[in-house]
């Protein structure tokens, strides 16, 4: 584990952050656990897969 993350860690015990900001991290989990389960139920859609790679783009 990095040092970074250790001290991050530390200063995250010492000052949480706000109950507002917990709600907000929590309601975005819950909305891509929800696009996961959707996904997962009806699978992805035809009119949003691409049709194909095609050329290159060289610049």
């Amino acid at each position: 584990m990095n040092l970074n993350w250790l001290l991050r860690m530390a200063r995250w015990a010492r000052h949480p952050p706000s109950w507002g900001r917990v709600k907000l991290v929590v309601a975005v989990v819950v909305l891509c656990l929800l696009l996961v389960a959707v996904e997962r139920i009806w699978g992805w859609p035809d009119w949003l897969t691409t049709n194909g790679r095609g050329r290159p783009v060289r610049f």
